[in-house]
């Protein structure tokens, strides 16, 4: 018998239905010699630290580091996980051959190889590798299967990656709790959390410490057309009105005109992490929102997989392009006029040297057969639509500069006018980054001919203008932060090139955002992300640049891609970090000021858009990490109830809930024994 382990029951059903494995079980379809299974995502996870050893149960600065040899794995502590996963043990050990149906990625691998070791399988192993879950694509995917062994650096890295998770969440998280919180906070500490923290901490530093500069911009408008000095900017007020009162009542001359042609070629296709950062912009969507979106539409068949981090197609989806946009029966308006033509094929689009796993995220080509939400539709439309768009002409457009000149003050005037819109007419251009301040730039949209040597009148002024801070991050720009380890980046290949070296993987950095959210780390202001008290102290706290320097996680980040690509030993990147850690470790436990994070009141009220946020079990402590119960509360609130929906104060990770005789934390199933009875003030 064949076992196939999908990583969902959804996905396992289309598997089976595609197999003929139509007899239903618990647990499993079977049928024509397939036994079809699934899991939960993860049903296995690493050890915690008292698995290991009884002395790592009680958190004590003398036991760290902690440093497992060989770290191990368990179930995690659930029913429905302990019964499913007796189910695939009993099918595993009498199988003849497993196909490992597990998502296509590092993480998919990772869950469905876990489960493989626990079970003790031993038969022989095959990997199902698709993009999507469309039944021609499962068809042809089970018929190129390949042998396990040939993604065992794909485990490697996505082991490495949990591994050096666990080392420098537990042993840091642990460590400045027990040293810096007053052993009343947890103090969460993570490879890629706290990068990210510090990120948004030091531009809200930035913003907080900004001396604004005066400086004066000298204008005229002629002819209905605002013209600027180009000497630029005055950096007093005396030097601008000098060449003011030189232009006043004097005549205008044009001195020059340029008009030149140029074109735009469309917007690349969406990896995950600009799909997230245009879904933010356009509908508000949070990057964890998109996520969830964007999976419901790969699992509904509408599109491929979303967990990517390239913008290329590989060559050989050029020919099924046509069909694709065939099946695209919500936008037939836009890719009617391509039916029957031979499409363009673009470097910048098709180029199966930059497609590793995965290729961008794109439509299957099947037309909708289910119902979906409005926010569903708005991501498939902008999937739709920037797939339909790169097989548009350029935009084309003129660029027109107008030298003008009063006295010996020159002036210039620009615009910009659409002569044949090509893709624009499917997708409107992507907005600018949000960190541009285009104040000074005087771009008018069509200009009215002038003809060189005119003169005329015209209306000087001198503006007096401030320099402005930068802007507090968004969850878009954040995101490109993160993809860009804290480098501002506006060009798009540039961006493509420094991808390597970002901070996480676009499937984690959604997550990393919620957690910090649920850890009250950060908060949203409007649509500004912005850092906590203890956010902030967090960060003020952690003078090891190891641990919060967005570049160097960016370097761990790439030595785990090498992993990937057979460049670079899993073994060497965890000794590495064994000594990183060890190195942190003696660092602060060496430090003899006094510094402590002030624990944050119980009674502030959660920030508008923080609310009812989902963390993903990502760059986490496990519920078992946890300090000794703390001997009283700081404060008693003048409300009891005033402490509900808090974050627990003893594992960080779950919040306050009533019982019938006490207060408790609701990670209480997952260990967490925090208690408060009702009488105890």
């Amino acid at each position: 018998m064949i076992v196939c382990i999908a990583e969902k029951p959804s996905v396992a059903k289309d598997i089976a239905h595609v197999l003929g494995a139509n007899t239903a079980h618990q647990g499993y379809m079977e049928g024509n010699g397939y036994q079809v299974t699934w899991t939960f995502g993860h049903l296995c996870t690493l050890k915690e630290p008292h698995d290991y050893t009884p002395a790592w149960k009680q958190w004590s600065l003398g036991s760290l580091p902690m440093l497992p040899v060989p770290f191990g794995i368990k179930l995690i502590d659930s029913p429905s996980i302990t019964k499913q996963f007796q189910i695939i043990e009993g099918l595993m050990q009498k199988a003849d051959r497993i196909i490992n149906c597990g998502d296509a990625g590092q993480e998919g691998e990772l869950i469905q190889r876990w489960v493989m070791q626990k079970a003790k399988a031993r038969c022989p192993v095959q990997r199902l590798w698709i993009s999507s879950l469309t039944e021609e694509a499962i068809r042809e995917g089970f018929a190129h299967l390949k042998d396990q062994s040939e993604y065992q650096s794909l485990y490697e890295a996505g082991l490495s990656r949990a591994i050096g998770d666990w080392l420098l969440g537990m042993n840091a998280t642990r460590l400045y709790t027990l040293k810096y919180g007053q052993n009343r906070q947890v103090l969460s500490v993570g490879r890629v959390q706290t990068p990210t923290l510090a990120l948004i901490v030091k531009r809200h530093f930035e913003i907080q410490n900004f001396e604004p500069k005066q400086y004066w911009v000298l204008s005229t408008v002629y002819r209905n057309t605002t013209f600027t000095a180009t000497k630029g900017k005055y950096d007093s007020v005396e030097k601008g009105q000098a060449d003011l009162e030189r232009i006043i009542g004097k005549e205008f001359t044009v001195t020059d005109i340029a008009t030149k042609k140029g074109k735009e070629a469309p917007p690349r296709l969406f990896d995950l992490t600009s799909l997230q950062v245009e879904c933010n912009k356009k509908y508000g969507f949070s990057a964890d929102q998109t996520l969830q979106l964007i999976q419901s539409l790969y699992e509904k068949k509408l599109t491929t997989y979303p967990r990517v981090d390239t913008t290329y197609l590989s060559d050989d989806i050029y020919p099924k392009c046509p069909q694709i946009l065939q099946g695209l029966t919500a936008h037939l308006p836009l890719a009617s006029p391509l039916f029957g033509k031979k499409l363009p094929k673009s470097k910048k689009v098709f180029d199966s040297s930059k497609v590793t796993d995965h290729h961008a995220i794109i439509p299957t080509g099947q037309p909708p057969q289910v119902y979906l939400s409005q926010q569903e539709f708005n991501v498939y439309d902008e999937v739709c639509r920037h797939f339909i768009a790169v097989f548009y002409p350029d935009c084309v457009f003129s660029s027109t500069t107008v030298l003008g000149k009063v006295e010996d003050v020159e002036f210039k005037a620009t615009g910009k006018q659409i002569l044949e819109p090509g893709w624009r007419v499917v997708v409107m251009p992507p907005k600018q980054t949000d960190d541009k301040d285009d104040d000074d730039k005087e771009e008018n949209d069509n200009l009215p001919s002038f003809t060189k040597g005119e003169q005329g009148p015209h209306e000087p002024k001198l503006a007096e203008k401030w320099t402005k801070p930068p802007k507090p991050y968004t969850e878009a720009t954040l995101l490109r932060a993160m993809e860009t380890a804290g480098k501002l980046v506006d060009d798009e290949t540039l961006r493509e090139a420094m991808k390597e070296n970002g901070i996480g993987r676009p499937s984690t950095r959604a997550a990393i955002i919620e957690t910090l959210f649920k850890r009250r780390y950060i908060q949203k202001v409007r649509k500004s992300l912005e850092p906590t008290p203890t956010g902030i102290e967090l960060i003020g706290l952690i003078h090891e640049e190891l641990l919060k320097s967005a570049e160097l996680t960016g370097i761990w980040e790439k030595k785990l891609r090498e992993i990937e690509q057979h460049k670079y030993e899993a073994r060497q990147f965890l000794e590495e970090l064994k000594q990183m850690v060890c190195e942190i470790v003696r660092q602060v436990l060496s430090d003899s000021s006094n510094r402590r994070v002030a624990v944050m009141p119980e009674e502030v009220k959660k920030t508008k858009g923080t609310k009812n946020r989902k963390a993903k079990a990502t760059d986490k402590t496990p519920s078992e990490a946890k300090p000794k119960r703390p001997k009283a509360a700081a404060k008693a609130t003048s409300d009891p109830d005033a402490i509900i929906g808090t974050v627990c104060p003893l594992c960080g990770k779950g919040t306050v809930i009533k019982g019938r005789t006490a207060y408790g934390c609701s990670e209480w199933r997952s260990g967490c024994g925090w208690r408060k009875p009702f009488t105890e003030n």
